[in-house]
């Protein structure tokens, strides 16, 4: 008798990119391409969320994406390891597997090395307004919700954080508009802590983020080198937030689709 080889369950890559009637998604579809490339390459699946589960004015998109177990197994997907990870970054075709970094056991995840006034005041807000009896959390162990890395175990995590959001639903959108910094990322920082959860930080070059404010992308009038990439350099993940004076999200494109370009080349 043969004896069959059990298949392992691919990765997925787990994005959202909806269309709200505006121009902020445009940029996405570089994003898309990028992983879309990288998933094959690694023999992973890229799962994209394109249509809102709920009215975005009850819960965010950000919020949103904690169903992604639900509809992981809605559309019948066999998975291994889940990357949840924003739509506005970019990953270079050659990457390294960071899948093989996070144990079954860990919660994989970046610190969130950007702006660090805007970490604090989002830190201590957010306590104030619906963490009071839990522990700080400090900025040298607070998480990017735009690269999470999960798995199975994670999923009664997940229903704590969904439990959370209808259990506080007027008091957290009532705050979000109150404090300006954060929906879902601050709150799942808390979380994560309250439940014990075994986080495993990877290397920012997974998600470097806040190009800008790291002098690594290159800005007209202002940077004084020539225009080389930099950030093709510093890491493996290019995160395009936190760019000053982005209207409709004008340079987020800019910077996406030239780095889409220099990448994988003009299509």
């Amino acid at each position: 008798m043969v004896k069959k080889l059990k298949m392992k369950n691919k990765n997925i890559i787990f994005m959202i990119n909806v269309n709200l009637d505006n121009t902020r998604n445009l940029p996405y579809q570089y994003s898309i391409k990028s992983w879309k490339y990288w998933a094959e390459k690694n023999n992973c699946e890229l799962f994209i969320m394109d249509k809102p589960l709920m009215d975005i004015s009850i819960m965010k998109l950000t919020w949103q994406r904690y169903y992604l177990f639900e509809m992981l197994d809605q559309n019948n997907i066999e998975y291994d390891k889940i990357l949840m990870v924003d739509a506005d970054t970019i990953v270079h075709p050659n990457c390294p597997n960071f899948f093989d970094l996070v144990k079954d056991n860990e919660y994989g995840a970046v610190m969130n090395d950007g702006d660090y006034e805007w970490v604090l005041r989002s830190i201590r807000e957010w306590k104030q307004e619906l963490f009071q009896n839990e522990r700080y959390v400090l900025p040298s162990e607070y998480i990017n919700g735009g690269f999470q890395i999960v798995n199975k175990t994670h999923i009664p995590f997940f229903n704590h954080v969904k439990q959370f959001y209808s259990d506080n639903l007027n008091e957290i959108i009532k705050s979000a508009k109150k404090i300006r910094a954060g929906t879902d990322q601050t709150c799942i920082n808390f979380l994560l802590k309250k439940h014990k959860i075994n986080v495993k930080l990877l290397s920012n070059v997974f998600n470097l983020q806040d190009l800008f404010r790291k002098n690594l992308i290159y800005t007209p009038r202002y940077s004084w080198w020539d225009d080389e990439y930099l950030y093709t350099k510093a890491g493996w993940v290019y995160h395009f937030n936190a760019i000053p004076n982005n209207n409709n999200a004008d340079k987020t494109l800019k910077y996406m689709k030239e780095c889409y370009e220099y990448l994988y080349g003009k299509e």
